[in-house]
């Protein structure tokens, strides 16, 4: 899926890779970063601009094409070394006088922006769910050790600085959990999920976060180490909120 150029981050109107019309071929010229399985994927879903009037609307400035991996003038990058989900290919890559017929343009020219956003509202809400699991998971490890460690002749669960954040853990999950299913809710609908697909995201990223760094504080200086698994889900959490 590449959208995302190296300056531009989540602001898809602000790509540079560009892709020029000549004959039957448009010819892209650009750079993507952060392409998940970007070394193993055989062919790339990419946007471009096409219109290069800078002041072109991004509903009609942008293209979506399908573009061979093993096209000519493509160059892939190394993996890169990320501080969660290390098991991810991502990548970045290079596009230099990759040729593509007009044939592999999706829908028609112009309309990249209006697909790339269609798709926001259908890949968001599993995201959220993703990060609405890991809450979950760090809520259960929580839950479990607070059980099993004793501080004081009993269970930290029943010290209330411990009982009180666990709750406040669980009720995050729920309500993160709540605004996915929302947005899936009105994607199966028919209906346009926008508003409620970003809200998901942004909100269960958030969550995700906020309840393993809990997580870590109730698990202490073990929390810390990597022979317990709060550990990891503190690392992995990052990545739903960026």
């Amino acid at each position: 899926y590449c959208v995302t150029d190296p300056g531009a981050g989540s602001d898809v109107a602000g790509i540079k890779t560009k892709a020029e019309k000549k004959g039957d071929e448009y010819v892209i010229n650009g750079q993507k970063m952060w392409i998940t399985n970007g070394g193993k994927a055989s062919w790339y879903f990419l946007l471009a601009r096409t219109d290069p009037d800078p002041k072109a609307p991004a509903s009609k400035a942008f293209t979506g094409f399908i573009v061979e991996a093993n096209s000519p003038g493509i160059q892939i990058g190394r993996k890169k070394m990320n501080m969660g989900q290390r098991c991810s290919d991502t990548r970045g890559i290079v596009f230099e006088d990759v040729r593509v017929p007009k044939e592999n343009v999706l829908i028609a020219e112009g309309a990249g922006f209006k697909i790339t956003m269609g798709a926001s509202d259908k890949t968001r809400p599993p995201v959220a769910a993703g990060a609405v699991g890991l809450a979950k998971r760090a809520l259960d490890e929580a839950t479990k050790y607070a059980l099993e460690r004793k501080t004081f002749g009993k269970p930290i669960v029943e010290h209330q600085a411990v009982s009180f954040m666990l709750a406040e853990m669980a009720m995050k999950v729920e309500l993160a959990r709540m605004a996915y299913q929302r947005a899936v809710w009105e994607v199966n609908a028919g209906r346009r999920s926008t508003y409620y697909a970003f809200i998901a995201k942004a909100f269960a990223g958030d969550v995700a976060n906020q309840v393993a760094t809990d997580a870590v504080q109730i698990f202490g200086g073990n929390g810390f180490n990597t022979e317990y698994p709060v550990e990891k889900l503190m690392t992995v959490a990052k990545i739903y909120q960026v």
